[in-house]
């Protein structure tokens, strides 16, 4: 008989992720009687550092919580404040954010699958060891990752922190030159865009099927969801912007300083697989018959098909930018003008992780009395312990501690998340009995 043993793994801090965290695993009787994903990183306060501050410095300040997504913050501010103003903005602007928010997909999901997840799959420690393995897909992967900072700066200013945008539009139109010059560089891309797709389907993954709620934006034009007018789900949901706080839980756990969400009490999931799973045909015709080519059957409930929607993603992105570059024009402003008034405005959008919403109440000189952000990272936190309990389990107690750590390692990988935003991985801990 096997006396009970009490195993403790400490991993200080989980490689390649965005922020630092912390997981507790117990393993009783062959099952898991204790799971806990701890997120230590002090609160950052961005909410309490808006109030007081005008509606002029939000834009700014809001892009400087996150260094790999700024651009979701800056659209989901803008659109909170115009809502609230009843500022309503050209065609000229929308298309605009929507183009620079294409930027944002490229280089976020080119970093996290080459950078970040590739490696779990393909038995490396590090993008160094694969790039020793495959140099042309590392390559190839910061050649897309430098097309999309690239089309960030074209509205933006720069590619970390853009300083471009302004509530009401841009401060800056580029000329025609400078999108024809753009767009070259996009066309040029679309081969190893589509080829990206091919090398994410072919990585060894596995087959870890599970149920979860899918939630997203969406508009009423029919595109595929970057800049949205409602929220919906793969459970019948569909609401106005306004009522996610009616329909969203969040709560407080003892081990996470940042919030959990909940639906309905559950947890759900936001990202690009859930985009895809809800808006697979908004796709470009083009863009679904690459993913159909891969052989996944879409929608998906394999959590590790999000690498696939990732690649996806980003062959989507340029194309939605050639498009829009195509249709480029010199605008007579690159801005409307804004009128501050007291009110209360809600804005959202897709960041590359998924659902990113903004809530503000300003007085009628435009200076932020409340804020408030539900960042996507928080709203996957319950839905990631919720993985791990189903993906370890259907793994096998009997694995190495190794391999028990290295499996929860790559399943919070996958979700790509960027902890410090959530903050308003891995040190891991496995006792057995």
């Amino acid at each position: 008989m096997t006396e009970p043993r009490e195993i403790s793994i400490h991993v200080p801090v989980l490689a390649r992720v965005e922020g630092e965290g912390a997981l507790e695993l117990a393993v009783r009787d062959g099952a898991i009687s204790d799971l806990k994903l701890k997120i230590y990183e002090p609160p950052r306060l961005f909410e309490k550092f808006l109030q007081g501050r005008s509606y002029t410095e939000v834009p700014d300040m809001v892009a400087r919580i996150c260094g790999i997504c700024p651009v979701a913050y800056q659209m989901s501010a803008v659109r909170a404040i115009e809502a609230a103003f009843s500022t309503r903005v050209t065609p000229w602007v929308e298309d605009m954010r929507r183009l620079f928010y294409c930027g944002e997909w490229i280089e976020s999901h080119a970093l996290h699958i080459h950078l970040l997840a590739a490696p779990d799959f393909l038995g490396c420690q590090s993008v160094i060891a694969l790039a020793e393995q495959q140099p042309e897909a590392v390559r190839r992967g910061l050649r897309l990752q430098d097309l999309g900072n690239a089309l960030i700066r074209f509205l933006g200013g720069r590619s970390v922190h853009p300083v471009g945008v302004r509530v009401g539009g841009f401060y800056h139109a580029p000329t025609l030159e400078q999108a024809a010059q753009l767009r070259a560089k996009l066309e040029a891309a679309l081969p190893e865009a589509r080829e990206l797709v091919r090398w994410c389907a072919a990585l060894p993954v596995p087959d870890d099927t599970q149920e979860f709620e899918c939630v997203s934006v969406a508009s009423d034009d029919g595109d595929y969801p970057i800049l949205g007018t409602r929220i919906v789900s793969s459970h019948g949901l569909d609401i106005d912007l306004a009522a996610f706080e009616q329909e969203f839980e969040e709560i407080h756990v003892a081990h996470s300083t940042a919030l959990h969400c909940l639906h309905n009490g559950q947890p759900y999931l936001v990202g690009p697989l859930a985009r895809m799973n809800l808006h697979f045909n908004r796709l470009p015709i083009s863009v679904q018959q690459v993913a159909l080519e891969t052989g996944v059957a879409w929608p998906s409930k394999n959590m590790f098909h999000s690498l696939v929607a990732r690649a996806v993603e980003i062959l989507f992105a340029i194309e939605e930018a050639i498009g829009l570059l195509v249709a480029y024009r010199m605008p007579d402003a690159p801005f409307v003008e804004v009128a501050p008034r007291a009110g209360v405005g809600c804005g959202v959008s897709e960041a590359p992780r998924g659902l990113l919403w903004h809530r503000y109440e300003l007085d009628a000189q435009g200076r932020i009395m409340q804020a408030r952000i539900v960042p996507p990272t928080s709203q996957n936190q319950a839905r990631i312990e919720q993985d791990l309990r189903a993906s370890l389990t259907q793994l096998g107690f009997e694995q190495s501690d190794q391999a028990l750590r290295l499996h929860a390692e790559t399943v919070i990988r996958n979700y790509d998340p960027c902890i410090s935003c959530a903050t308003h991985f891995l040190d891991l801990r496995l006792r057995r009995d």
